[in-house]
């Protein structure tokens, strides 16, 4: 018999996905998803942007299923993501550019997968303090691809579509912490080994 909280976990988690769905049918790959003449062009091409990556998208969902499993503060560390990612994405707009993104970005793939398979938990601060450093390298390269005249309504929907996936992430992480023992080993071994294929391709 299904609990009001696991109900409730699968409702939250099947509206913020739904209402995912349909940037997909915006989906911009390359350079200039940002470079829209429009604010509502642009708006919508910086939402769609976190879903056109694959890494990306993994790890934003991956953040708030594990902060949901591990910690009793389930919103500290999809907040220092989001922020660090926006400040990042601030930097790659203004030109800077740090060596290794891509790596880094694979790298965060394997962590965090590691951190959702082995439901390890560490300090809320050490948490918040980890997704911040890996969201620094999404932000840069979502900063050099949104860059354009439009480029503050791309970053305010790339903003939105964050904090939806987080969402996301954290009604699945609270699902499976009440439900499963071994759905988060499987899923959280895929996005690790999607991060060691990143790497070594």
């Amino acid at each position: 018999m299904t609990t009001p909280s696991r109900s409730n976990a699968w409702r939250a988690a099947a509206v913020a996905l739904s209402l995912g769905l349909p940037a997909l049918a915006f989906a911009h790959t390359g350079a200039d998803a940002g470079r829209h003449h429009d604010a509502i062009g642009a708006l919508a091409a910086g939402f769609s942007h976190p879903f056109t990556g694959l890494d990306h998208l993994a790890a934003m969902v991956a953040v708030g299923v594990w902060s949901a499993m591990g910690s009793r503060r389930v919103w500290l560390a999809p907040l220092a993501f989001g922020g660090t990612l926006l400040a990042g994405a601030l930097l790659g707009l203004a030109g800077l550019m740090l060596p290794a993104v891509e790596p880094m970005i694979a790298a965060s793939l394997l962590v965090l997968g590691l951190l959702v398979a082995t439901n390890a938990r560490l300090p809320a601060a050490a948490g918040a303090a980890l997704a911040a450093v890996f969201s620094l390298f999404h932000g840069l390269a979502h900063g050099a691809e949104l860059a354009g005249p439009t480029a503050a309504f791309a970053l305010a929907g790339m903003v939105a579509a964050t904090a939806l996936l987080h969402g996301a992430g954290i009604a699945i992480g609270l699902l499976l912490r009440s439900r499963s023992a071994w759905l988060p080993r499987v899923a959280g071994s895929a996005v690790a080994l999607f991060g060691i294929a990143l790497l070594v391709n």
